[in-house]
């Protein structure tokens, strides 16, 4: 098998030569046309998928000169059940937020599904450079992109590329020290901990930092995770966990919960079931939204600052494309809501 090189484009003779057909064969099957059996087009098409080649004239011709388009791929979006979710604001604000940030820098923004799978077009490729929301760990988003030279930054770590190191800082940690803070402030000592599912450094970090705490308070760790595309319902099911248990062990006196969604399903299954928030059990979600607003009472939350958090990204890729690789990238502060789900006083 022969090598394309990680910083050249794929081409079709590439593609060609990999699957062992001709030219004619690799463009009658990319375009649907022709006569090609269906074992051979399944090839070719698994073939140029893993060469990341693209067929489209603008991606295939122009990348050596400036097109002056950013695309963006929001990574949680690609697993959630919705590109609009519910009540989910941020992802809207970063993305309204970076399209006028790349305006004033002299470019159009391009909002991409995820590249990798079948049945993108060509043209999601053509583009200056890439921002990458949330990756993945290990993600293939990033493999594709490197392997075709696009430039690109990602907003928080891959989790599984220690070595990639072009990427905006969350400050995700500092959050949960500060929820942590913030709770213990107010009495609580036996803190649970609800993460999501997606192998993405908030979900890792955020443990990671919860689980130093409970050993440094000598506390035991309590971790649930569920599903980010149960929504409310899923964080129902996480309160009917914490409910089986809570004759005998009792409920913890606090939760953080990532996602907002599920806290508010949280709370309001935890109500039902006749406890009072903040009274008997706070409540911190690690991504105000719609349903942490609205919730009663409402629910002290992160707020991830998606406004600032994508210009930052936005300023960072175009220093990366137009050459400079020295400047060290951005780190975002986020501010914690404080709400009434958690006011409440501790005991002298």
């Amino acid at each position: 098998m022969s090598f394309i090189p990680e910083r050249r484009r794929a081409t079709i003779h590439d593609v060609a030569r990999e699957a062992g057909v001709s030219i004619t064969t690799v463009s009658h099957s990319l375009n649907g046309k022709g006569v090609v059996a269906s074992a051979t087009r399944q090839r070719v098409l698994d073939t140029a998928e893993r060469l990341g080649y693209s067929a489209d004239a603008i991606a295939r011709g122009l990348r050596s000169n400036r097109l002056g388009v950013l695309g963006l791929v929001i990574r949680p979006l690609d697993t959630l059940d919705s590109y609009q979710p519910a009540g989910v604001d941020y992802f809207v604000r970063f993305a309204g937020a970076a399209a006028v940030e790349a305006l004033d820098r002299g470019f159009g923004l391009m909002l991409v599904r995820d590249p990798t799978t079948k049945n993108v077009p060509g043209i999601a490729l053509a583009v200056d450079g890439f921002i990458i929301s949330d990756p993945t760990g290990n993600d293939p988003v990033i493999t594709l992109l490197q392997r075709n030279g696009i430039p690109l930054v990602t907003v928080g770590r891959d989790v599984g590329r220690d070595d990639f190191t072009d990427w905006l800082g969350l400050g995700t940690a500092e959050d949960a020290r500060a929820v942590l803070a913030h709770l213990t402030e107010r009495g609580a000592r036996r803190i649970a901990l609800v993460v999501g599912t997606d192998t993405n450094a908030w979900n890792a970090d955020s443990e990671l930092t919860y689980r130093e705490w409970a050993s440094a308070h000598a506390e035991a760790a309590v971790v649930y995770q569920q599903d980010e595309t149960a929504g409310e319902a899923g964080g129902e099911a996480i309160a009917e966990q914490m409910l089986a248990v809570a004759a005998v062990q009792g409920l913890p006196d606090a939760v953080y919960c990532l996602t907002g969604r599920h806290a508010a399903g949280l709370q309001r299954r935890l109500q039902r079931a006749g406890y009072d928030v903040p009274a008997d059990i706070m409540i911190v979600a690690g991504s105000d939204s719609e349903q942490t607003r609205n919730s009663a009472p409402p629910i002290t939350s992160i707020d991830l600052t998606p406004e600032i958090t994508a210009k930052a990204a936005v300023d960072f890729l175009v220093r990366r494309i137009e050459g400079d690789t020295d400047s060290s990238p951005p780190v975002i502060v986020n501010v914690l809501r404080q709400r009434q789900s958690t006011n409440r006083v501790a005991a002298r």
